[in-house]
C-alpha cells in the first residue's frame, strides 16, 4: 500500500497532478482545494489512498491526514465509490461535513454532490457512530452555515455562474464574525460583486 509520497508537481489537470517522484511519475486525484493549492515545480507531500479496482490502481491524495481518514471513512459507506468520496470532499471540507454529519444534515450532501437523498442518509446513519455521535450548539451552527452557503450556490448557479467560481466567490466572502451575519441574499450580492 502507498500510505505518502512526497515529490515535484510537473502537471496539474482537472482533477489530478502527476507527482514526480524520484523519476517516477505518479497520477494523483485530488479535490479541487487541494489543485488549487499545488503549483507546477513546487515540491510537496501528500496522504495517498490506493484505490484497487479490476481493471486500475487509483491513487488519491491529500495534504491533511485527516481528510485522508475522513477520505476513507466515505468509502466505507455502501453505494460512495472513490471519485463519489472525492467529489464531495471537493465541495465541503472535511470539518464541515463532519460537523454536518454530527447534527444529522443531509440536505446540502444531497445538493453539492449530486447524491440521492437515500445514499444521503446513509452516510450519516453510518458515520455519525464512527464520528462519535457528539452534537454540540457549534456543530449546529456551523451545518446551519452550510446549508445558507449551498443555497447561495445554488442561486448563483441559477444565474449562469460556474459552482467554482460561486464557491470561489463565497470563500472571499470569508467565514468569519461579520460574514456569519449576512443572510443569504446579502451572501449572494456580495458574491455577484465580486464575480462581475
Amino acid at each position: 500500500m502507498i500510505a505518502s509520497l512526497k515529490g515535484t508537481v510537473t502537471h496539474t489537470d482537472h482533477r489530478y497532478i502527476i507527482l514526480d517522484v524520484n523519476g517516477v511519475g505518479y497520477k494523483v486525484f485530488v479535490t479541487d482545494d487541494t489543485l488549487h493549492t499545488l503549483k507546477k515545480g513546487v515540491e510537496t507531500s501528500l496522504w495517498t489512498h490506493l484505490a484497487v479496482r479490476e481493471d486500475a490502481l487509483d491513487l488519491y491524495g491529500f495534504t491533511v491526514k485527516k481528510d485522508k481518514d475522513f477520505f476513507e471513512l466515505l468509502i466505507g459507506v455502501s453505494g460512495i465509490g472513490p471519485k463519489s468520496a472525492l467529489n464531495v470532499m471537493s465541495l465541503v471540507s472535511s470539518d464541515q461535513l463532519v460537523s454536518a454529519i454530527r447534527t444529522g444534515s443531509t440536505s446540502h450532501l444531497v445538493k453539492v454532490s449530486g447524491i440521492g437523498r437515500k445514499t444521503a442518509e446513509k452516510i450519516v446513519l453510518e458515520l455519525k457512530d464512527k464520528l462519535g455521535g457528539i452534537e454540540s450548539a457549534e456543530g449546529r451552527e456551523i451545518a446551519a452555515e452550510l446549508a445558507g452557503d449551498m443555497d447561495v450556490i445554488e442561486a448563483l448557479k441559477a444565474l449562469g455562474y460556474d459552482a467554482d467560481d460561486a464557491r470561489d466567490a463565497l470563500k472571499k466572502i470569508g467565514t468569519g464574525p461579520k460574514s456569519g451575519e449576512l443572510d443569504i441574499s446579502a451572501k449572494v450580492k456580495a458574491a455577484l460583486k465580486m464575480l462581475t
